[in-house]
């Protein structure tokens, strides 16, 4: 079993999202975040005055799936995530050892499906 997370513009979740819901997954955890990475975040300009916003606005996805569908999953949040330009965000892709289901006692694949 995989977790995957992805850092995605704000904008692009609704895409993934379709994206994942077309790929067979049924469920995900979605946070808003802050945070930089080559960007170091941009210049603003409010009532004259010129600030730095440093930490910019993403949006964390967070999938649990079956190592078989895990690179299907991938593609389909790279696909649907991508712009093109500076910013569009990371993919992290790491091993689970163990999920269960609380409600069942289920383990395993099982949960996830």
């Amino acid at each position: 079993m995989k977790k995957i997370e992805a850092i995605i513009k704000p904008f692009k979740l609704e895409e993934v999202k379709d994206a994942l819901a077309h790929v067979g997954i049924q469920g995900l955890t979605v946070s808003e975040v802050r945070g930089f990475g080559r960007q170091k975040g941009h210049k603003e300009m409010y009532r004259g005055a010129e600030y730095v916003v440093e930490f910019l606005p993403k949006i964390k996805l967070e999938v649990f799936t079956s190592d078989d569908k895990s690179a299907t999953v991938v593609e389909a949040i790279c696909g649907a995530a991508s712009t093109g330009h500076i910013g569009d965000g990371k993919v992290f892709v790491l091993p689970v050892d163990e999920a269960i289901r609380i409600r069942t006692g289920e383990t395993g694949d099982a949960v996830v499906t």
